[in-house]
């Protein structure tokens, strides 16, 4: 059973609607450029967790690991604005050794605001990288779309 707030999959895409907050905005009411990051940021979260790969339980093993982003590339098209409602779409697209890419965008009412590339790596707590376990590559397969 998932929880709403961890958003849904269409196929191999996750989305995630969220609220525009004042707290999100400068002083025009239009979002601050930054806050698109944290917006994806909960987007690719909650991606893994409803896939079945929960921060935590990488974190408690063995070694503990987590993710990183090592690269992102932003396209801003149109400005979101105080209480918007936004969906944050995220596809992931390959798993290779130790990174996971992907693409991700925020949309109004259908309209894209923002596109990204993403590519995250999995390292230990001391910044070392760290191949992406079995596990992990099997519970994320079935979302990876390569095209």
């Amino acid at each position: 059973m998932s929880d709403p707030s961890m958003g849904r999959f269409d196929g191999k895409t996750h989305i995630l609607p969220m609220r525009v907050y004042y707290e999100d905005t400068d002083v025009s009411g239009i979002v601050y450029h930054a806050n698109y990051l944290r917006f994806m940021e909960r987007g690719r979260s909650e991606a893994l967790r409803l896939a079945g790969v929960h921060h935590m339980v990488m974190m408690s093993g063995d070694e503990p690991v987590a993710w990183t982003i090592r690269r992102i590339e932003i396209d801003y098209a149109r400005p979101a604005r105080l209480d918007d409602a936004l969906e944050v779409h995220t596809r992931y697209k390959t798993l290779t050794g130790a990174r996971l890419t992907g693409e991700q965008w925020v949309k109004r009412k259908g309209e894209n605001l923002i596109t990204a590339k993403i590519e995250a790596a999995l390292i230990t707590m001391t910044g070392k990288p760290r191949r992406i376990p079995e596990e992990v590559i099997a519970k994320l397969a079935p979302y990876l779309d390569e095209k």
